[in-house]
């Protein structure tokens, strides 16, 4: 597909990013407090939180990837060249991933370790002697990627997006984007690609995030990321989720109000009805494709204004993804002796979670050679003026 002239920054959808992992900090926090599967749990433990939880579970991570496509588009304006697209993304994404790998992540498996293995070593001799095992230690594969598999993801499909530009330089297939989602099949047609992934082909699958034999969400966030792709080159699609982000918004709260009923229903018999695996995947999905028009169409709507604050927001989102999960899951370890109620250990936690994770962006910024650690770019150089 062949690039369109580089769009018009979108702030709208900058604002909705910026959002998107605020919420997910608390929702990283909140797995501390429920009785999904996560690196550390507090003691005190309720149930009933999973049902705000299911609140952005549907959407949070392909709405992340729709917006993640949208921007590789403005990116592969200023890097035409495919191949120069691909090696700018790799370095941006890369860096910081391996840093992450080798610096940021230890913690959280060695903290899992301690806490739920009876693991008796510390963390630095857990670094020298476990953590490049490449393989399982009672249970937990050593290295990890663990939260940063986004990054990783993201690298992957920006390399297939790379491959299809350089294959396909006519504009037919963005053409027939704008004629088919620039009405009501933008509602239609990705509820039924998602109601197929989660309520047929992979009922009640969980994603692994391995990357390879990861089907359910290669499945989701591929097509997202392409579709966002394509989206900032079409104002007639933009302009449909707009006009649509009202039914959109209505059908979000049908889905995850069919998802609370099928979670109060089955919770106590733990899904023995199995007939209930694939409407509840039907209302995952209408939950997860109409919350990201809704949200989409408001961005558009009205969002799409910028504020003082803005750049500095956006730049410091990726750093922030990279060290808040590990904050949380060391700031809970060191919390579970003090006895402290469940509603202080919160509290602690997003206090030290945005505290931590600005200091890291702020200090991380301020450093030249750290910047690409971190995901940002090295600051330009002024100018030298010519000596005359």
């Amino acid at each position: 597909m062949e690039p369109a002239p580089d769009p018009q920054r979108h702030y709208g959808l900058d604002w909705l990013r910026i959002g998107a992992f605020a919420a997910l900090i608390f929702y990283h926090v909140g797995m501390v407090f429920v009785p999904w599967n996560f690196h550390v749990k507090s003691t005190h433990i309720a149930a009933w939180l999973t049902l705000p939880m299911l609140a952005t579970n549907a959407w949070r991570l392909t709405l992340l990837f729709v917006v993640s496509g949208y921007a590789s588009r403005a990116l592969l304006a200023r890097y035409p060249a495919p191949g120069r697209f691909a090696a700018n993304r790799s370095a941006r994404l890369l860096v910081p991933l391996a840093f992450g790998m080798i610096l940021i992540v230890p913690p959280q498996p060695w903290v899992e370790l301690v806490t739920r293995h009876g693991y008796d070593h510390g963390l630095a001799s857990f670094w020298l002697r476990d953590y490049w095992r490449f393989s399982s230690l009672d249970g937990v594969a050593l290295p990890t990627w663990n939260h940063l598999w986004f990054v990783g993801y993201l690298w992957v499909y920006t390399l297939i997006l790379a491959v299809g530009v350089s294959l396909m330089r006519s504009t037919w297939l963005q053409r027939v984007f704008d004629r088919v989602f620039s009405g009501w099949w933008l509602l239609i047609l990705p509820t039924a690609w998602f109601a197929l992934v989660h309520g047929s082909w992979f009922t009640m699958v969980g994603e692994t995030h391995a990357l390879v034999g990861d089907g359910i969400a290669h499945a989701s966030y591929l097509p997202a990321f392409l579709f966002g792709f394509a989206l900032a080159g079409s104002p007639a699609v933009l302009a449909a989720t707009v006009r649509l982000w009202k039914p959109a918004a209505a059908l979000a709260l049908l889905g995850y109000a069919a998802v609370l009923a099928f979670e109060l229903s089955f919770a106590a018999k733990a899904w023995a009805a199995s007939w209930g695996y694939r409407p509840y995947g039907v209302a995952h999905a209408v939950q997860q494709w109409g919350t990201i028009v809704a949200l989409i169409g408001v961005a558009e709507r009205y969002w799409n204004h910028d504020a003082a604050i803005r750049p500095m927001l956006t730049e410091a989102v990726f750093p922030f993804y990279i060290v808040h999960q590990t904050i949380i899951v060391v700031v809970m370890y060191w919390l579970l002796g003090a006895g402290l109620p469940g509603w202080a250990e919160f509290a602690i936690l997003v206090a030290a979670t945005v505290a931590g994770c600005w200091a890291f962006y702020l200090g991380g910024r301020a450093v030249p050679r750290l910047r690409p650690l971190i995901g940002l770019r090295q600051r330009q150089r002024p100018a030298v003026p010519a000596l005359l």
